[in-house]
C-alpha cells in the first residue's frame, strides 16, 4: 500500500449514474451542490415556499453542463427543513431534470425520516441519497429498520465523537454505526468524515485515509462548511481571496482521499470543478507512479483534458513492476 494505494478493496457505488468510490485517482470525486440553502438570494419565502424558478432552472442546466464538461459527477442536495419545503423543491427539482441523484438535507432526525417517507410515496428510492445517519441520532437500529422498510437504498453515515474529536474518534463512532448499518442491506453506503470547522479539517481528510483502509467504503465530507465558516477571510481580504481559499479547499481535499464532496452552493461551481478537475488529473498521476492503473475513461478528467500528457505518461519505458519497485527501494 501506497500513500494513494490501498491494500483494502475498494467499493463502487452508483447513485442514478453517478458513480463513486475507489481506488485514489481511479474516478474524480461525487460533487455535491445545494439548492434552497439559508441565506441563499433567490429564496424569497419558506412559509409559504417562493423562490426563483427561473434561475434556479438555469443554474440546474449548468450544473448539468458543467459536470459533462468536466467530466465529474454531481448529485443535488435540497435544503428543505420542512416537509412542505420538501415536497415543493423536490417537484421543482424532478421537472428541471431527469438526469441528476439528488438528496434532501435537513437538520433533525423526524424531517429527514419525513422526506425519506415522501421519497418512498414518490418511487424515488433509486434516485435518492438519505444525508444522514449520524452520531447524535437517539435510535440508529430504529432509524435503519425504517429506512429499510421504506425501500432507502443510498445512505449517508456521519461519524463522530465528542470526547474524541481526532480521527481516532471518528473511527471509534463509525464501528458503532457499522454494527447496526452493515447488514441492513444498503446498496449504497458513503461516510461522511464530520467538519467541524477549517483548521480541523485536517482530522477529517485523515479519516478519509483510515475509513478506506479499513472498510474500503466511499470517505468526503463537506470542505465548503470548512471555507463557509472563515467569514474573516471574506471580509478582511474580499470576493477573490475567498473564492481562491474554496477552490483551494476543493483540491486539497480531491488529493486527499475524497471519493466525494459537500460543495455549497451552485453560485461556486465553476471555481469548484475546475480545481476538482485539475486536482484529480494530479492524484491520477501520483497514484500511477505508486503502481496504479491509468483510467480507460474517456470522461475522466486527465484523458478528457490532458490526452497529450497521457500519451506521454504512457509512453515512459518503467513498466508497472519496475515503479512499484522503485518505490520500495526508495522507502527502504
Amino acid at each position: 500500500m501506497g500513500l494513494f494505494r490501498f491494500d483494502t478493496p475498494q467499493k463502487v457505488f452508483d447513485i442514478w449514474g453517478a458513480k463513486v468510490g475507489g481506488q485514489p485517482g481511479e474516478r474524480p470525486p461525487l460533487l455535491m451542490f445545494n439548492m434552497f440553502q439559508t441565506k441563499d438570494k433567490l429564496v424569497k419565502s419558506r412559509k409559504p415556499p417562493e423562490f426563483d424558478k427561473e434561475a434556479y432552472a438555469a443554474r440546474v442546466h449548468e450544473l448539468e453542463r458543467l459536470s459533462e464538461e468536466f467530466g465529474i459527477p454531481v448529485l443535488v442536495g435540497l435544503v428543505a427543513p420542512t416537509e412542505e419545503e420538501a415536497q415543493v423543491y423536490t417537484e421543482f427539482f424532478l421537472s428541471l431534470s431527469d438526469k441528476l441523484p439528488f438528496g434532501i438535507d435537513t437538520w433533525t432526525l423526524e424531517a429527514r425520516l419525513t422526506a425519506a417517507r415522501y421519497i418512498s410515496k414518490l418511487g424515488l428510492q433509486n434516485r435518492f441519497n438519505y444525508n444522514s445517519i449520524t452520531a447524535w441520532d437517539p435510535d440508529i437500529p430504529a432509524q435503519v429498520a425504517e429506512l429499510k422498510s421504506l425501500g432507502i437504498r443510498s445512505v449517508i453515515l456521519q461519524p463522530f465523537d465528542m470526547e474524541d474529536k481526532r480521527p481516532s474518534g471518528r473511527m471509534k463512532s463509525l464501528e458503532k454505526i457499522m454494527e447496526v448499518v452493515e447488514g441492513a442491506g444498503f446498496e449504497s453506503i458513503l461516510v461522511d468524515t464530520t467538519v467541524m470547522n477549517l483548521p480541523t479539517h485536517g482530522f477529517c481528510l485523515l479519516a478519509n485515509r483510515m475509513v478506506k483502509e479499513e472498510y474500503g467504503l466511499p470517505a468526503g465530507n463537506a470542505p465548503a462548511n470548512a471555507s463557509y465558516m472563515w467569514t474573516n477571510c471574506l471580509k478582511q481580504w474580499g470576493p477573490d481571496a475567498f473564492r481562491g481559499m474554496d477552490a483551494g479547499m476543493s483540491a486539497l481535499s480531491t488529493v486527499l482521499w475524497s471519493d466525494w464532496m459537500q460543495c455549497g452552493p451552485m453560485t461556486g461551481m465553476r471555481r469548484v470543478f475546475a480545481a476538482t478537475a485539475a486536482a484529480t488529473a494530479i492524484l491520477t498521476v501520483m497514484a500511477w507512479e505508486e503502481g496504479g492503473d491509468l483510467p480507460d475513461d474517456p470522461n475522466h478528467p486527465l484523458n478528457k483534458h490532458w490526452p497529450e500528457e497521457v500519451a506521454i505518461i504512457k509512453g515512459m519505458k518503467e513498466s508497472k513492476g519496475d515503479r512499484v519497485y522503485r518505490m520500495k527501494k526508495e522507502r527502504e
